[in-house]
């Protein structure tokens, strides 16, 4: 992590009056720091610091004073670097957020390359210091570094030095893990049943239409107790309800199209061509595996590997709100806590809210809002502000905001509202924005009262695990040790929604071959009542000989054993929360 590869933040706060050049020349004698201070374009450096004595700490001024104060918590905080004022680093200033105030939510937003990743990486590090789990969703591959220490170098020492950060090189507690089991990790997949409509709908692009009618879908199968556990029992079950036999299962509660129905089934059959079958079935992953605690006492740092699936940017990002949605379902309120339960980190959430329906828009806002309440700290973490819609945007209290860029008159009006988004300060914020390093970023967070902080711009503290990927081969051998491995590594292919249709039709079939006949102990058939005051049966007309297959479905003993199973009765509707999610099975 270096600065020296973009302005210093030397606009910060008001002008400061130019160094002499005797001054300069002076400054120019001295040794050079580690990261090489005289060779910067004169530009680029910082400010003289004046007649006071070289080496002496700057004075503070009433309004560095009243910014400094603002940070100064009493309580357990992370350290997130050194004040930035009139182009000077002021390690006596500390910029700081309150360890329970993570579960006010957050947004960590700045151009390509300003330090997003890197600003992630030493929060969840100080987050597992102190005993919080931390969920990582690693994007671009460059995250599972944090379970390595991190290496010496000149750039580093010369940042700590800055501000005054005792840099020890350390790794963290991690679980490494990867969608449906594509890339390195421990597989995570979801049934389709507790995926639910809303979510399953953003995957397949799906209009309001056709998101209303997949929920009609699934209400079915809820009521009826099919399990769908991968795309397969969705499938069967959509083709049954525009069978002949299954049409009227619907007509009740507004029915399905054929048109519409075509629709689902083809986007299902393009989804599966693309590769996404994996990511559906059991073992069914659970969430509370995210909240778990090292032997040590720190919080497990939860990495989703997802270069393998950068490509699918859709899936990915609707995965990671499965697994947001999954906790919120599970947890208990508990009101505030002195620290969180989990720290949520949502990287690139653009991708989240791009296409979003008004349903998946109206359930993040609620998710966001609720789940504060049970624990879980949630940090989107994005280009700009503007990517978050503003319903979302107002419920984060805490802000780090990288520099921007202003090369475009659509960049520029993006700079103009980020500014807007921020607490009035001394800062000129559209020149502090566009002239910060990298590692630097204007801070505002909420304090302990749970006002806002005084706008600070900071130089980041330098993480101190590896600020890079670990070898593929170092990350499969902590893959295959987890406990968890054995756990999810292997898909299982239970009786399911597909597998009784199947059987019913097959049923079906048999009993038309063999006539009308009932099987031994079960009701007799249409066709097969006996004619009153006689012993012998009649035959209906052909279509009313037998029963429907979702009769033969309900009435076998296979299907009660089913429900028994699930721990559910037949007709007991699933209870959905929010993104129409359920947990039917662990």
């Amino acid at each position: 992590m270096t600065d020296s590869e973009a302005p210093r933040a030397g606009t910060a706060g008001p002008q400061a009056s130019e160094a002499s050049e005797a001054s300069e020349a002076s400054e120019a004698s001295e040794v050079a720091t580690p990261d090489t201070e005289a060779s910067r374009p004169e530009a680029s450096r910082p400010v003289a610091p004046g007649p006071e004595a070289r080496g002496a700490t700057p004075a503070l001024t009433p309004q560095v004073l009243e910014i400094a104060s603002g940070y100064a918590f009493p309580g357990p905080a992370l350290d997130l670097g050194a004040l930035l004022w009139d182009g000077r680093c002021l390690p006596d200033a500390q910029i700081r957020i309150p360890l329970g105030m993570l579960n006010r939510h957050g947004l960590v937003a700045g151009a390509t390359g300003t330090g997003k990743t890197k600003t992630l990486q030493l929060v969840a590090e100080q987050l597992s210091a102190q005993g919080v789990p931390v969920f990582l969703a690693d994007v671009k591959g460059d995250v599972s570094g944090i379970s390595a220490p991190g290496q010496e170098n000149d750039k580093v020492r010369a940042r700590a030095s800055e501000v005054r950060q005792e840099w020890t090189p350390a790794g963290f507690p991690c679980e490494f893990y990867a969608l449906g089991g594509m890339g390195h990790g421990i597989p995570v997949r979801a049934t389709v049943t507790s995926f639910g409509p809303v979510l399953l709908s953003k995957v397949l692009r799906l209009n309001q239409t056709q998101e209303q009618s997949l929920g009609l879908i699934f209400h079915y199968a809820d009521q009826k107790g099919l399990e769908l556990v991968d795309l397969k029992d969705l499938r069967a079950v959509v083709t049954f309800l525009t069978s002949d036999e299954g049409k009227s299962e619907l007509k009740g509660i507004g029915g399905l199209s054929t048109a519409t129905a075509g629709v689902i089934l083809r986007s299902l059959t393009a989804f599966e061509a693309q590769g996404m079958s994996p990511f559906f079935g059991e073992p069914e992953f659970d969430t509370n595996e995210l909240l778990k605690v090292a032997a040590d006492g720190r919080g497990t740092v939860s990495v989703l590997e997802l270069p393998a699936v950068q490509d699918k940017p859709q899936l990915f990002s609707t995965f990671l709100m499965w697994l947001l949605a999954d906790l919120f379902h599970d947890l208990p309120e508990v009101g505030d806590l002195d620290k969180p339960k989990l720290v949520f980190f949502f990287d690139e959430s653009h991708l989240l809210f791009g296409d979003a329906s008004r349903a998946f828009l109206d359930s993040i806002t609620q998710t966001v809002r609720l789940i504060r309440s049970k624990g879980v700290g949630i940090f989107f973490v994005t280009q700009t502000p503007k990517d978050v819609p503003a319903d979302v945007l107002a419920q984060l209290g805490n802000r780090v905001q990288h520099a921007l860029r202003a090369f475009t008159p659509d960049d520029q009006k993006a700079l103009k509202a980020t500014v807007k988004t921020f607490p009035d300060s001394p800062y000129d914020l559209e020149e502090v924005l566009t002239a910060l390093g990298t590692g630097e970023a204007v801070v505002t967070v909420l304090s302990e009262k749970g006002a806002p902080t005084p706008v600070a711009a900071t130089r980041l503290r330098a993480p101190e695990s590896l600020m890079g990927p670990v070898d593929p081969a170092v990350l499969d051998r902590a893959v295959e040790q987890s406990p968890l491995h054995a756990r999810y590594a292997l898909a299982v292919d239970h009786e399911s929604a597909y597998e009784k249709l199947r059987a019913a039709d097959a049923n079906a079939g048999a009993a038309r071959e063999a006539g009308t006949e009932p099987e031994k102990g079960a009701e007799p058939e249409k066709g097969a009542e006996p004619e009153k005051g006689a012993g012998g049966g009649r035959a209906r007309k052909a279509e009313e000989e037998d029963p429907s297959v979702v009769q033969q479905v309900m009435g076998s003993g296979v299907f009660k054993s089913l429900a028994r199973s699930l721990g559910t009765q037949i007709g007991r509707e699933i209870t959905r929360s929010v993104f129409g999610t359920a947990r039917r099975r662990r």
